[in-house]
């Protein structure tokens, strides 16, 4: 019995499987990598952000990610 059950399926070979895609922030401005993205249809070609400015974080993230900026900001003041 084969380990897979598509063993005779090559994924990795069907069109458009091998391409990539460079997606930066939608931000004005920002130029960091854009690895968050976000569609309301299939119909819609997606939108992308960096962390930072995705929409979509919930409360708890947003704060984190503050925390976190706070704290890179506070270590360049003090180096």
């Amino acid at each position: 019995m084969s380990r897979w059950p598509h063993e005779h399926h090559e994924p990795f070979n069907s069109p458009g499987a091998n391409l990539l895609f460079e997606h930066y922030c939608e931000e004005p401005g920002c130029k960091k990598w854009g690895g968050f993205g976000n569609s309301p249809s299939p119909s819609v070609p997606a939108r992308w952000w960096c962390w930072e400015h995705f929409p979509q974080k919930t409360y708890e993230q947003e704060q984190t990610l503050r925390r976190k900026l706070g704290a890179a900001e506070s270590e360049e003041t003090t180096q």
